[in-house]
């Protein structure tokens, strides 16, 4: 099944006007026949007697006050439609009026993203260095405190004398050094 797509405004524009002027044409035609059927009711009386003819024009007349009408009825419809349209393109305007507002607001805070980044990252860098240097400061103090007290048991630890081991003392003695006799060497 086919859908029959709805006129485009142009195209109402171009119809609407040339029903005007159709309009314009019939309503020209119409007050040309008025006066013709005045000037013949009122200054000819011959040719009122005739019926036939003044039918003729009544239903003439008749037929185009029809047209006008249809005509009339098609001209409100389109206008309507175009109301309709011109109400529709206002809207869209506004959504893109608002679309493109929203947008450019997105750009620029997308453009300010790295420094928004940066400004949060220095923050928090600075916050971390100052953690550090806490830390470090800390740590320095509690290796002096570490040393204090190493120096403290040490200094109150009574130091032994160096214990050497006894070595068993071998049936002859080692000669003294210096005095060796070369008498006893073999």
């Amino acid at each position: 099944m086919s859908q029959i797509e709805p006129p485009t405004i142009e195209s109402l524009q171009t119809e609407v006007s040339r029903l005007r002027d159709e309009l314009q044409m019939r309503d020209q035609l119409l007050q040309q026949l008025s006066q013709e059927l005045f000037r013949l009711v009122k200054g000819n009386a011959k040719l009122a007697a005739k019926p036939d003819f003044s039918q003729r024009q009544v239903r003439a007349i008749s037929l185009f006050g029809q047209q006008i009408q249809d005509v009339e009825q098609q001209v409100e419809l389109y206008q309507e439609q175009i109301n309709t349209r011109d109400t529709e393109i206002e809207n869209l305007r506004e959504s893109v009026e608002q679309l493109t507002t929203r947008s450019q607001m997105l750009e620029r805070v997308l453009q300010q993203l790295p420094q928004i980044y940066q400004q949060k990252f220095a923050q928090r860098l600075i916050q971390v260095r100052d953690k550090v240097a806490t830390l470090q400061r800390e740590n320095r103090q509690l290796h002096a405190k570490l040393q204090s007290a190493n120096y403290r048991i040490a200094s109150r630890t009574p130091k032994k004398a160096l214990e050497l081991p006894n070595l068993p003392r071998v049936a002859g003695s080692l000669p003294p050094y210096g005095n060796i006799d070369s008498s006893n060497v073999e």
